[in-house]
C-alpha cells in the first residue's frame, strides 16, 4: 500500500520560486517511477516533469530551463524546483507513482496549490 504526499505549494510572485516535495509512505521500487504533473482551472491534467527510463529527465516545453525534477531513494522523495515561476504555472501540482507488476498500478497524491501572482 503506497501513499503519496504534496509539499510546499503556496503563493509566489512571477518570477520567484518554489520547491516542491513528494513523499512516498510504504514500500516503493524506484522513485524513477514518480513524475509530476499539474491541472490549472477546467484544464485537463498535464505533465510537467519526469524521469526516462534511460535515467534522464523530461519536462513539458513550457517549463523547460525553469523547473527540475529530482529525488532521493533513501527517503522515497521527489521533488520540483520550480524557478523564474509565471501565473501560467498557477495550478494544483500532483505527484504521480506507478508502481506494481508491470507498473500498472498508479498512485495520486492529493495536489498541492501553487499560485503565481503579483
Amino acid at each position: 500500500q503506497v501513499q503519496l504526499v504534496e509539499s510546499g505549494g503556496g503563493l509566489v510572485q512571477p518570477g520567484g520560486s518554489l520547491r516542491l516535495s513528494c513523499a512516498a509512505s510504504g514500500s516503493i521500487f524506484s522513485i524513477n517511477n514518480m513524475a509530476w504533473y499539474r491541472q490549472a482551472p477546467g484544464k485537463g491534467r498535464e505533465l510537467v516533469a519526469r524521469f526516462t527510463s534511460g535515467g534522464s529527465t523530461n519536462y513539458a516545453d513550457s517549463v523547460k530551463g525553469r523547473f527540475t525534477i529530482s529525488g532521493d531513494n533513501a527517503k522515497s522523495t521527489v521533488y520540483l524546483q520550480m524557478d523564474d515561476l509565471k501565473p501560467e504555472d498557477t495550478a494544483v501540482y500532483y505527484c504521480n507513482l506507478r508502481h506494481g507488476v508491470g507498473l500498472s498500478t498508479t498512485y495520486w497524491g492529493r495536489g498541492t496549490q501553487v499560485t503565481v501572482s503579483s
